[in-house]
């Protein structure tokens, strides 16, 4: 090994060894080729019909050059062992003169064969070509000094280019990109400060096989209807259809066929930089000045396979793949140059194999730059915790007469003891008073108030342009909500029921979870998904309205999940997360429990046990629960039993009834799903040294493995037992009685315990 400590030849060596493959090899033979046209002023347009100089389409063929040389530069790394997997942009460098028909301050979310898009957005803000380059090839080479991800992914995205990060782009963007165009408008009429323009637009790009997926159905029908109902929705879908995904074909026409009614369509031969370009100048003038969503649909090739090693030959006969190499935008790109007499054949090939050198050379020198080097620099941006902020945000409430006016002169701390619903609303109206940034939204929150009332009355006090309804869509929700947390608002969706979220959980998992992490934080969507959940509705059955599995949620790093059962503890926790959301920027889901709604009683029928009197945000140490702090009912000796939603009130009940038996229980409230509380855990474990964990979620993937793997990974010595429901679905009425977690069930169970 060399003193770099990863090859053994001179970087000359290598770049001199590089093989040409058939791309090459017919870009450089085409190019030979071309007849120069006569000599053209490059101040001049470059056609007819276009306001494209020749001089700038002589920009654009040098970022398109850049593209196609970054994926030869992908190619070598591999070989070299330096490089990784990775989605190259050949036959989509056309997407250049997208960025060029754009202003740099319009929000891309892009596709991830968008090399010629980002070299170009690049130049345009004003930095060296050389910057660009560096930017995708310290990607390549997974370096931490790559200036979005960190080497912990290659993406495209800059925070100084309004590029934000996309991962897999498998349309799993496009409801954002929808949410984001939303927020635009809703931001300035909120007098909210955003990131970006009044007059800004969206532009969001994906492949063709990707319009067959739910979440782009999803993007471009949130996009249709909101244009529909009167409101702006300035986006720009961009289809560059090659005809595959992977090696499953697109039939040809099916781009024209499906796309939304509700959408301008535009279409343009992605390989044309002019036709490109001044497609790209409509459909952004539609979207601009209408305000309304647009579908650009480009048709391009794919070029060098899917990705990595993929052998196109398998599954393409030559004629495709030749088919393909005589619409090349990089030859294409060079013949308007030469024939329009702004360079020559010998010029173009000499800048391509300059250019190749130096660019082979960058790659190189990339893969000597440092890379994460442990699972705490890996794992910075994931999720920050910073409690002092945190604690300090819980308290802010609104300015003393706009809090009167939010409560109609009544606040909620003189209504006495408030149920569940009741603590959470008043909580959700203090931050709405408070805080002129939070949206409250969902199906049926508005006027209905939700399916359990529990956003009642919040829209006719702060209007609907804060509290309002959405299509029924779960995808289009959270889409909303991601778009809105980018762009400097702090949702609070709404997912009626526990299982609905499993309908749109990669909104969840692969784009608001990740976009801290894959950005280093210059990127964050901070939102507080309301989610009502669990079991125990009498009557309700089936998996939809009836659900107690988190196991989904639990495994996403960095999500914040909290479970109040008590009236205090939800408002408190609530007030909490908002804060998290704002100082952090933290991803959290709020799980409320539907049986716990309006219970007033604790033991007995009208001992108003389960109430609790509403603490406003300004009282400190009543009105924040820090992240991953549990409570502690009893100071038992003999059993803790360890429980949290529902099981909060089973529990209590069967160890008021344990007591009487002369035996000395405590009962542990987690209240915090993710993180877990694991001090208090322990120090609740220790005391009695016997834990019986009461959970209500499955016993198999269910929240007591989280807490046995915790107790035992610190330590604890002492005896545990759970009791959780049974691996089922719920059953309509009574027969739910046979698979949930009861109070017969833990009162057994801690018997058997205390012997």
């Amino acid at each position: 090994m060399s003193a770099g400590g990863r090859r053994s030849r001179g970087r000359g060596d290598i770049i001199g060894s590089v093989a040409r493959d058939s791309v090459e090899t017919h870009f450089l033979k085409a190019v030979a080729a071309l007849r120069p046209g006569p000599p053209r002023d490059p101040g001049l347009p470059v056609a007819e019909g276009t306001t494209l100089t020749g001089r700038r389409c002589a920009e654009l063929y040098e970022y398109q050059l850049g593209s196609r040389l970054l994926d030869i530069a992908a190619r070598v790394l591999r070989e070299q062992g330096e490089g990784f997997y990775t989605i190259g942009s050949a036959g989509h460098e056309g997407n250049a003169a997208v960025a060029a028909a754009l202003r740099t301050t319009d929000p891309a979310l892009l596709h991830y064969r968008s090399g010629g898009f980002y070299l170009a957005r690049s130049a345009a803000a004003g930095r060296l070509p050389e910057e660009g380059l560096r930017d995708v090839l310290l990607g390549l080479a997974a370096s931490s000094e790559e200036p979005i991800a960190g080497g912990r992914h290659k993406v495209f995205g800059h925070p100084e280019l309004a590029v934000i990060p996309q991962t897999s782009t498998i349309a799993s963007h496009l409801p954002r990109a929808a949410g984001v165009a939303f927020a635009l408008e809703r931001a300035r009429r909120l007098g909210v400060r955003c990131p970006w323009p009044g007059d800004a637009i969206v532009v969001c790009s994906f492949g063709d096989a990707s319009v067959n997926h739910a979440t782009a159905l999803s993007g471009f029908n949130t996009a249709a209807y909101g244009a529909h109902q009167g409101l702006a929705m300035p986006v720009l879908f961009v289809c560059e259809d090659n005809g595959l995904g992977i090696s499953v074909r697109t039939p040809d026409g099916w781009i024209e066929s499906a796309h939304h009614p509700g959408l301008a369509y535009f279409q343009a031969d992605g390989a044309d930089m002019v036709a490109v370009y001044e497609a790209t100048l409509r459909a952004a003038e539609h979207v601009r000045t209408r305000r309304a969503p647009a579908l650009l649909h480009l048709r391009t090739v794919r070029l060098m396979g899917h990705a990595g090693s993929d052998v196109e030959s398998s599954y393409r006969t030559k004629r495709e793949i030749d088919a393909d190499l005589a619409r090349d935008p990089l030859v294409t790109g060079a013949a308007l140059l030469v024939q329009a007499g702004l360079s020559t054949p010998d010029e173009l090939l000499s800048r391509y194999e300059t250019t190749r050198e130096h660019v082979l050379k960058m790659a190189l020198e990339s893969a000597r730059r440092p890379r994460l080097s442990s699972a705490g620099e890996v794992m910075a941006p994931l999720a920050p915790r910073r409690p002092d902020l945190v604690a300090a945000a819980a308290t802010v409430a609104a300015e003393p007469q706009v809090r009167t006016r939010a409560f109609n002169g009544t606040p909620p701390e003189s209504e006495g003891a408030l149920t569940l619903s009741q603590a959470i609303n008043r909580t959700l109206a203090d931050t709405l008073a408070a805080h002129p940034d939070v949206l409250v939204f969902g199906e049926d929150v508005g006027r209905k108030g939700g399916v359990y009332g529990v956003t009642r009355g919040l829209q006719k006090r702060f209007g609907a342009s804060r509290v309002f309804d959405t299509l029924l869509d779960e995808q289009a929700v959270l889409g909303l909500a991601l778009g809105g947390g980018v762009s400097g608002l702090v949702p609070v969706p709404e997912i009626q029921y526990l299982a609905y979220l499993h309908n749109a959980l990669d909104q969840i998992r692969g784009e608001a979870a990740t976009l801290s992490f894959f950005s280093r934080g210059a990127y964050r969507n901070p939102m507080v998904v309301r989610v009502a959940g669990y079991a125990y509705q009498k009557g309700f059955g089936g998996h939809f309205h009836n659900d107690d599995s988190v196991a989904a949620l639990r495994d996403i790093p960095g999500l914040v999940i909290a479970s109040p059962a008590r009236p205090d503890d939800a408002a408190a926790m609530l007030r909490t997360c908002l804060a998290s959301a704002r100082a952090d920027g933290s991803v959290c889901v709020f799980l409320e429990p539907i049986a716990l709604y309006n219970t007033r009683d604790m033991f007995e029928d009208g001992d108003n046990g389960w109430l609790a009197p509403y603490a406003p945000p300004a009282r400190w140490g009543e009105t924040h629960v820090p992240l991953g702090r549990a409570r502690t009912y009893g100071d038992g000796r003999d059993l803790t039993i360890v429980t949290f939603g529902n099981g909060l009130r089973m529990s209590l009940r069967a160890a008021v009834r344990l007591t009487s038996e002369g035996h000395s229980c405590r009962v542990l409230d987690l209240r915090w799903l993710s993180p877990l509380p694991t001090e208090d855990l322990m120090r609740a474990a220790e005391l009695t040294g016997k834990v019986l964990i009461a959970d209500e979620t499955r016993r198999t993937g269910g929240v007591s493995e989280g807490v046995m793997t915790e107790l035992l990974d610190a330590g604890f010595t002492g005896r545990i037992a759970r009791v959780t429901s049974r691996d089922s679905f719920i059953p309509l009425g009574d027969a739910a009685n046979h698979v949930l977690l009861s109070e017969t069930d833990i009162e057994e169970a801690a018997r058997k315990m205390l012997g």
